[in-house]
């Protein structure tokens, strides 16, 4: 299983989408080092706990358990958000490193 701490960066929509990912919320995530600094690309990520803009959360890339929480084996979805971390009033998740 393998997990990814992102801050969330916006959300995505689409007029046409795949019959798998009606009803989803899209969010545009962008995945962070442990001192949060930026790592690599920003991806895409379904959502259904109400991240908002800037909260930080933890987002797995476990296809298997993404197309069983979607219900479609054939879902393009590859990553969803799985928590929204706490964090202090500078924005640093508790227990993570500040700046």
């Amino acid at each position: 299983l393998a997990m990814l701490m992102c801050r969330v960066e916006g959300n995505a929509t689409s007029t046409v989408r795949h019959p798998s990912l009606k009803g989803w919320r899209l969010l545009i995530c962008q995945p962070m080092t442990e001192t949060n600094e930026p790592e690599g690309m920003p991806i895409l990520s379904l959502d259904d706990l109400g991240a908002g803009l800037h909260d930080r959360v933890i987002v797995t890339s476990d296809g298997k358990s993404v197309s069983q929480r979607v219900g479609d084996r054939h879902t393009p979805a590859r990553y969803m958000t799985i928590a929204i971390l706490d964090t202090d009033d500078s924005g640093v998740p508790k227990g993570g490193v500040s700046q």
